[in-house]
């Protein structure tokens, strides 16, 4: 059941390949791009070793590989390689076509094809919503990142608070965001999928909590836009 239900969130995801870089920027405005910067100054600013490996895990088109290899050369520090996951060929091979200089692997966050303490920083955008064995998951990267290497985690949790801020939030998410996103990828399930999985995820508290069970200490969590986004940063134990 669960092997059928991570094939058909695969599946999905190869249908909108096409369009989703265009979507996300659209669906977005473009502030997701400040969230990633963000994300990758403050685990740079925390490891302060040679980094020989940066694994981006459910990388989709490759954007968060772009940001850390950015914002590293700005900050005049070195990476050896920057390695690309993702189950789903479709976004894999457009990823291939923006980043050509990229090495991209198709693999699920749950099997790694990765040696014991081989990464420095596993990150993971908006992708362990979408993995059914979550859990598995974040034993996975504890198991291939070095001790006190960092997982960097940017995710939409499901937000408690009720009041005005959160009735903007929640038309928007259940409202425009499937019909435009509908609109431009001609695929409106897969954005009615984006609010229901939401929705059906984490609040910021509870992924802090699967994280401390895996072995993990968060060090930095912080919610952006009305509490839409929130990145977690979080060290090897």
């Amino acid at each position: 059941m669960e092997e059928s239900k991570q094939e058909k969130i695969v599946k999905m995801f190869d249908d909108i390949a096409p369009t989703y870089d265009k979507a996300n920027r659209v669906l977005s405005m473009g502030v997701d791009i400040q969230w990633r910067k963000k994300a990758c100054d403050e685990t740079f600013a925390r490891y302060k070793k040679p980094i020989d490996l940066i694994v981006d895990v459910a990388c989709g088109t490759g954007d968060m590989m772009g940001y850390w290899d950015k914002r590293a050369k700005k900050s005049d520090i070195k990476i050896r390689k920057i390695l690309g996951v993702d189950p789903s060929v479709g976004m894999v091979e457009v990823g291939k076509e923006k980043f050509p200089n990229f090495e991209f692997i198709i693999s699920e966050a749950t099997k790694l094809p990765l040696e014991n303490e081989s990464a420095d920083i596993l990150s993971i955008s908006y992708g362990i919503r979408n993995v059914v064995k979550r859990q598995e998951a974040f034993k996975e990267f504890a198991r291939v990142l070095k001790r006190g290497g960092y997982v960097v985690i940017l995710e939409f949790t499901k937000d408690d608070k009720k009041g005005a801020m959160f009735g903007i939030k929640d038309f928007y998410m259940n409202r425009v965001l499937p019909k435009i996103g509908g609109f431009i990828s001609k695929n409106k399930e897969a954005y009615e999928y984006l609010p229901n999985s939401i929705e059906g995820f984490l609040t910021s508290d509870m992924l802090q909590a699967e994280l401390d069970a895996a072995g993990f200490t968060t060090e930095f969590s912080k919610s952006f836009s009305m509490d839409i986004s929130t990145l977690v940063i979080a060290k090897k134990r």
